[in-house]
């Protein structure tokens, strides 16, 4: 962190002692170093934050204060920087530094192999600065030194630590360096101290903050603010309380205006949330939260006939229906046509209706014989338009006369009797089997039928 750099460069890294004559920067660098712990380490490490975590301790020496509570968006305590674990010669000066951020502004409180490091011991020395870099320094390590350092975070929103390990390597230098330091390292207190009075820090500010938001799915989301302070304010981006990093979907970017962006592109329903935009730097921190809303995205696909019109053929004065069913997304809207002229809702006898499930239908009653025609309808939405069409012919009503119904002649006698005994011969009117090679049937007569005519 630049804070804490900026303290041991004006306090030891940057000496140079000329009769050592060599920088000390690299001399240290060289002696103390950082280092990976073995999986057993890390399983001890993770026991001590979590029995930390959940003891009571006691109060820290910051002057935080959490007796008035912000009424706005509370957030638990977050690392954005974690300590680091370090291997160094005895005698160097090893400084295990984090940065905390937390609405509100979380205490903390160190330890070494779970015991509470307090004020008064002043081996230790505890730097805080306003943009939430935490640091302790061990200016001369001792072979004591050597163990787990824990360092917690609490507000009322919750409890956070995180552990780093220090190992000390005994060497033969621990007594020029001892004189080194306090030789060396107090001048260069005192002119860090004369340099600190000259120097004015002013708290971060938002000039310009977004309020809550609401945005499709799919679509780019960009939330913009700026910020004022000195020095310039390091800004961190959280949704619902956790950390956001640039990926492939979420951006950090600074304009040349000194407006700071946070780009979401693009949008998903996980986006949806209470997002705090924290500023800091070391006169302190401020921060505005929103609540962005995702809408969600809506299907579209054009409108498709699942059942058509059909041509149809009725007498006049009948009712009709014409009917089909359609679907789309959006639903569609419905348009009918005759002979390529609207329809209007009003008119007389015609009757449009369309249910939920997407069948449309034109009901006609009773029907007239300029009713005749090709219907068509049509279903549009944004995805596109589609139609069918049928024809309707009306016939004109007619009256049929009905026959009469054929019976059987009577058993008791023959027409054709009757009639040759009133003198007319029925028989020389046909040709015989002897005149004509046509052959007749010479059914009985009671078996013919007769019409009632005759």
């Amino acid at each position: 962190n630049r804070g804490v750099t900026s303290f041991f460069k004006r306090n030891t890294v940057q000496c140079w002692d000329a009769s050592f004559g060599f920088d000390f920067t690299s001399w240290v660098s060289f002696f103390s170093q950082e280092y990976k712990v073995s999986s057993f380490e890390q399983r001890l490490l993770s026991e001590i934050e979590f029995r930390l975590e959940r003891t009571p301790v006691e109060e820290s020496d910051d002057e935080v204060q959490h007796d008035d509570v912000p009424t706005g968006k509370c957030i638990a305590p977050i690392f954005e920087k974690k300590l680091k674990n370090f291997k160094a010669t005895e005698g160097v000066p090893v400084t295990f530094s984090c940065k905390i951020l937390g609405i509100p502004v979380p205490k903390v409180y160190w330890f070494k192999d779970g015991k509470q490091i307090l004020k008064k011991n002043v081996h230790y020395r505890k730097i805080r600065e306003g943009d939430g870099t935490c640091a302790l320094h061990i200016e001369c390590t001792t072979s004591d030194d050597d163990g787990n350092y824990t360092v917690m975070a609490a507000n009322p929103q919750g409890r956070i630590s995180c552990s780093g390990h220090l190992i000390v390597q005994t060497g033969p230098l621990r007594t020029r360096l001892s004189h080194f330091h306090s030789q060396r390292g107090q001048s260069c207190v005192r002119d860090a101290e004369g340099e600190q009075t000259q120097e004015r820090f002013f708290q971060p500010h938002f000039l310009q903050a977004p309020g809550d938001m609401l945005a499709h799915e799919g679509k780019l989301c960009r939330l913009d603010c700026k910020v004022s302070g000195l020095p310039i304010p390091e800004l961190m981006w959280l949704v619902n309380g956790k950390p956001i990093y640039s990926d492939l979907y979420h951006k950090m970017l600074v304009r040349e205006n000194g407006v700071h962006s946070l780009v979401i592109d693009p949008l998903t329903q996980k986006d949806s949330g209470t997002y705090t935009c924290i500023a800091s730097n070391k006169a302190g921190q401020s921060s505005f939260s929103l609540e962005l809303t995702v809408v969600e995205k809506e299907m579209k696909y054009p409108p498709q006939f699942l059942e058509k019109l059909q041509n149809m053929g009725i007498p006049e004065g009948t009712p009709v229906r014409l009917e089909c069913r359609v679907v789309g997304m959006p639903p569609p809207a419905i348009f009918w046509k005759k002979d390529n002229d609207s329809i209007p809702n009003t008119k007389e006898r015609i009757t449009m209706t369309r249910d939920a499930t997407g069948y449309v239908c034109l009901l006609i009653q009773p029907t007239k014989k300029d009713d005749a025609g090709w219907y068509t309808v049509s279903a549009k939405n944004e995805a596109g338009i589609v139609s069918c069409t049928c024809r309707l012919d009306i016939y004109a009503q007619w009256h049929q006369s009905i026959p009469a119904p054929m019976r059987k002649a009577p058993r008791t006698g023959s027409r054709y009797a009757a009639l040759t005994g009133q003198g007319l011969d029925i028989k020389s009117v046909f040709p015989t089997s002897e005149t004509s090679p046509i052959l007749f049937s010479s059914s009985p007569a009671e078996a013919m039928l007769e019409s009632e005519e005759l």
